[in-house]
């Protein structure tokens, strides 16, 4: 049996199947990712000095310099095949929903309708003091008209991305992620590396894993089946397999 007739298999007779994606899954949208030799963001730029919550308090004037223009740079992309496949398999009931540490919302704008952000998101942000909440279109207004730091309308205070920075606590939706996982029995792993704690725990917490990924991981050799190749493709194929089978 194929790696791809395998994988629909555990897919299609899983009782609690879901999926982990990391940045790999969105560089077909042209995301880079963090870590890849040459082209990770990490390469060009300390993440310290660039998304930590040391920077945004410490220095607020860097971060909406430098690291908000990453963030921003994020939310005019389009998904992709990987993407729309994840929502088709979520529509088809294969799958109850998606762990994702990215933060670009492509899952949502590809049609997936349960999305766990353990790392946040960029359509939201708060304020740091009164907790009000705006859309990120807030800290964008005010950047472009020349405010060097966005403050909340309501009492001055700065406004902050809703997204998981160095430094911050894990969100509620990795909690529930955790208890989904519980329940998981397949999970789908779809372009990350599995080095990012506490997120890469969750693999181990599961009996099966499919993992698509252009470089290796640290769980491979647990994997039922790997794939080192784009995840648009692989995708492609499951889901021309399923619909055939």
């Amino acid at each position: 049996m194929d790696n791809i007739k395998k994988a629909c298999e555990l897919i299609i007779n899983a009782k609690y199947c879901l999926a982990l994606t990391g940045a790999g899954i969105s560089t077909e949208s042209g995301i880079p990712d963090f870590r890849s030799p040459g082209t990770g963001l990490w390469e060009k730029m300390d993440p310290m000095e660039a998304l930590s919550t040391d920077v945004l308090y410490g220095n607020p004037e860097k971060f909406y310099r430098e690291g908000f223009n990453i963030l921003r740079g994020m939310r005019d992309v389009q998904p992709n095949t990987a993407h729309r496949v994840l929502a088709w398999l979520e529509e088809c009931g294969y799958i109850k929903g998606v762990i994702t540490q990215n933060i670009d919302n492509l899952h949502q704008k590809a049609g997936s309708k349960k999305v766990y952000e353990v790392h946040g998101n960029t359509r939201t942000c708060h304020c740091t003091r009164c907790k009000s909440n705006f859309d990120f279109q807030e800290m964008e207004r005010q950047i472009d008209s020349g405010v060097k730091v966005p403050k909340c309308e309501k009492c001055g205070a700065m406004l902050r991305p809703d997204v998981v920075m160095f430094g911050d606590p894990m969100p509620r939706d990795f909690d529930i992620a955790i208890k989904e996982a519980e329940k998981c029995d397949v999970l789908l792993v779809i372009g990350s590396s599995l080095e990012v704690a506490p997120v890469c725990h969750i693999p181990g917490m599961v009996p099966h894993l499919i993992i698509i990924n252009l470089l290796p991981t640290p769980y491979d050799k647990y994997a039922d089946v790997v794939f080192h190749e784009k995840a648009g493709v692989v995708m492609d194929n499951i889901r021309e397999t399923i619909q055939n089978s």
